[in-house]
């Protein structure tokens, strides 16, 4: 096994050539579908510590500018009635947050979530007199929960939270504290329906946690429970072969096409921090991914129990990992799916054979060439691809660039930029000249998938409406048009780079919350 030293160690030349390219991944991955769900063989058999999608940007609740919003979801595809046992968390994984602020693709603060799961009644749950014996229910309530002392829950879950400078597991460690100094936080039972949580948005808000974070000058906020998938995409369509002609006209943009939202739910780990306590000394921007870890060493126990059906021992091993959308889905080859979903950024130069060759745009070549009336290659070929390198790899210089440039796949915020309300904000971001849009980050109305399919058949070989906010050197702006030819790549590269790309399902930032945890209340498992 690689030392953490040389785990960490710099890009060599051939991780310069993967970083040229790296940033395919990243983009190909989001064209897919589903930001990270059930993406390689490994993850499908620990659906608790399967990152789903990763949210990172200014804070546009009105009066929280000053704040960075972090959301990890986790647990995919979840059934709104999936009961009895509903989506727990895993007592025995640790969920991080990772935040690099000096630009060496290595952690500087990360935030750690461990949770512990228990029954009532001192751990023996509530039971029934039936007859003369004394059973316990099958069921996480024996009666509607309110959120009031007395609720008759069965099985509570709570959390900590630590904030740890440095290296994730040598760092200095430091407990988040919540009201009196507590340490520990409730998180809420999911959705079960309408008759269980009679309230549950008025439930779910009570948890709500406001946190003092040691080494930051105002409080922060928490909170961890289900929410309503927010990420939309024709997912079904997508995995068949791309099942549809993806562009305007040829596709209806309606809520429809959409498999995730109004479906499905996921569980949000949700954490509001001051700017100033993220960004270090660096230039105020940060780049940050989840990941979700377990213990080394497994052994069934043959006799489980509910506080135990197996003993973990051993070093934190990484399960997941997630920052851009898709990464691990459609670029990285099925052997090395899990070791991808292990590896630290400064270690994705491994995988450089899966991501200097990308493939997504010459099967789209394949499947779509005659109905976009193309007769030769509509695959850009412009290689390496610097437009991709820029957008996901190293960040646009003047908005999401670190002052240190380390290209690799995390993303990447801008904390400068001023917030744009929700009201204002486009789908499309920062090419559609919201700069404080995807890829400067990711909000929850950011139609990734869109932004995705157009930029990564070529769309930034073409004059954008940026503006003359970014600076890239060489970059030449049209006086007549306000349109930015941002010197990347030029337009005969990239034969349908201005093709109105879309997938058929729309989300928009007017649809989600103006509040944290922003992602609406969840859909329940029934209603009454």
């Amino acid at each position: 096994m690689p030392s953490n030293q040389e785990k960490r160690m710099p890009f060599t030349k051939t991780a310069t050539k993967f970083a040229m390219t790296a940033s395919v991944a990243a983009l190909v991955a989001s064209t897919a579908g589903a930001s990270s769900h059930r993406e390689a063989p490994g993850i499908t058999e620990q659906p608790k510590v399967d990152a789903t999608d990763f949210y990172m940007f200014r804070s546009y609740e009105p009066g929280r500018e000053d704040y960075v919003t972090f959301i990890a979801n986790y647990i995919p595809l979840q059934a709104p009635y999936g009961g009895p046992n509903y989506f727990t968390m895993d007592p025995d994984a640790i969920y991080e947050i990772h935040i690099d602020n000096d630009g060496d693709a290595v952690e500087d603060v990360t935030f750690q979530f461990d949770f512990e799961n228990t029954l009532a009644m001192d751990g023996a749950g509530i039971a029934l007199e039936i007859g003369d014996a004394t059973v316990a229910i099958p069921l996480r309530t024996a009666g509607p929960i309110t959120g009031a002392a007395d609720d008759p829950l069965n099985e509570m879950e709570s959390y900590t939270l630590k904030k740890i400078m440095g290296d994730r597991r040598s760092g200095e460690a430091s407990m988040v504290t919540g009201d009196g100094g507590n340490t520990s936080f409730t998180k809420p039972l999911d959705y079960v329906g309408t008759k269980t949580l009679p309230d549950y948005e008025g439930y779910a808000n009570s948890l709500i946690h406001d946190v003092s974070i040691p080494g930051c000058e105002a409080p922060g906020k928490v909170f961890v429970g289900q929410r309503a998938e927010a990420f939309a995409v024709n997912l079904g369509e997508i995995f068949d072969l791309v099942n549809l002609v993806p562009l305007e006209g040829s596709i209806e943009n309606d809520r429809s096409n959409d498999d995730l939202v109004d479906r499905f739910n996921v569980t949000s780990l949700a954490l509001e921090v001051p700017i100033s306590c993220v960004t270090g000394d660096g230039n105020g921007v940060i780049g940050a991914w989840t990941t979700a870890s377990l213990p080394q060493g497994e052994v069934e126990d043959p006799s489980p129990t509910y506080a135990s059906t197996s003993v973990y021992g051993g070093a934190f091993v990484q399960q997941s990992r997630l920052s851009n959308p898709l990464v691990n889905e459609v670029v990285i080859g099925l052997p090395d799916k899990d070791l991808f979903n292990a590896a630290e950024p400064t270690q994705d130069s491994a995988l450089a054979t899966y991501v200097t060759n990308p493939t997504l745009p010459a099967l789209i070549d394949i499947l779509f060439r005659d109905a976009l009336g193309a007769t030769s290659n509509i695959a850009p070929s412009n290689l390496p691809r610097q437009d991709l390198v820029t957008a996901f790899l190293t960040g646009f210089p003047g908005v999401n660039q670190l002052a240190t440039v380390t290209p690799s796949e995390m993303m990447r915020l801008n904390t400068a930029i001023p917030v744009t309300p929700r009201d204002a904000q486009s789908p499309f971001g920062v090419v559609a000249e919201d700069l404080a849009g995807f890829p400067n980050g990711r909000r929850p109305g950011d139609d990734t998938v869109d932004i995705a399919l157009r930029v990564v058949m070529g769309a930034l070989c073409h004059p954008v409406p940026l503006g003359a906010e970014l600076g890239i050197e060489g970059a030449v702006e049209d006086t007549d048009t306000d349109l930015v030819n941002l010197g990347l790549c030029a337009p005969e590269d990239a034969p349908v780079g201005n093709a109105p790309f879309i997938d058929g399902a729309p989300i928009s930032a007017a649809e989600l919350q103006n509040a944290f945890p922003y992602l609406n209340t969840p859909l329940p498992g029934a209603t009454n």
